[in-house]
């Protein structure tokens, strides 16, 4: 029974506040046992209010991580907009500026990507920032390090031919097969190869990893909306939705 009487005393003292909990320390074992039977036997006959309990510790951890984000994003804020590095797409003019930290080998960057997509092409007023993020291993790094390399022989318009291709390849990124990726848009395979290891593009990387890890970014795809992070996956809609509260303010 005591066991039992744990979870449902949290809960309580969640409901009842801290002023509760100070007074449990005055009692005696015997009334604390008697207190914690009461208690339980309330939350057997209504078992809802754990669950409104719980829905309201999970309410308060959201609402802080979100103001936590809130102060990461304006402490890093140049590094996230303004690195001089990453690629910007969309409106490079637009109001509202969309970060993405991707991963080329991550499922759902790949789910996400046509979901951006759909977000710029209803909004013409968004700027976007890809942020190169290879977490996911060798695969990954190569092909961010392909990516990088590209846009620094190539420029910014064969970084998105190769950065979509990169999106969609599922095989093996051998010296073949990427020659074959480059070559397919007209690009010296040559120069971008001997590219990918270069001290430049290691530093890019680095770099954003680094950022990364000031923001608690340890998974992908995480957007930057402005002031606001959102970790994981979302659909066109539910970022439009966002994007007009932003406007909003």
């Amino acid at each position: 029974m005591i066991r039992l009487a744990a979870p449902a005393l949290t809960a309580f003292a969640l409901l009842a506040g801290s002023a509760c909990a100070a007074d449990l320390t005055a009692m005696t074992d015997a009334e604390r046992e008697a207190f914690r039977a009461e208690v339980r036997a309330y939350l057997m006959d209504n078992p809802e209010i754990i669950i409104e309990a719980v829905n309201l510790l999970e309410e308060r951890k959201a609402t802080a991580q979100a103001e936590a984000d809130v102060s990461l994003v304006q402490a890093n804020a140049d590094e996230i907009f303004n690195d001089g590095f990453s690629w910007v797409g969309g409106n490079p003019d637009g109001d509202i500026t969309l970060v993405e930290f991707m991963d080329y080998r991550c499922g759902y960057c790949r789910r996400a990507k046509p979901e951006v997509a759909k977000l710029l092409e209803n909004d013409g007023n968004i700027r976007v920032i890809v942020k190169e993020f290879p977490i996911l291993g060798e695969a990954s790094m190569i092909s961010s390090r392909f990516a990088i390399a590209t846009r620094h022989v190539a420029g910014d318009e064969a970084y998105k031919q190769v950065h979509d291709a990169l999106m969609e390849i599922n095989s093996d990124l051998t010296d073949v097969t990427l020659r074959r990726l480059a070559d397919g848009f007209g690009l010296d395979s040559d120069a971008i190869l001997a590219r990918m290891d270069s001290e430049e593009v290691t530093q890019e990387i680095a770099a954003t990893r680094a950022l990364a890890q000031r923001l608690q970014i340890s998974g992908t795809p995480t957007f930057v909306l402005e002031d606001e992070l959102l970790r994981g996956y979302l659909p066109a809609d539910q970022m439009e939705l966002i994007v007009a509260d932003k406007r909003d303010r």
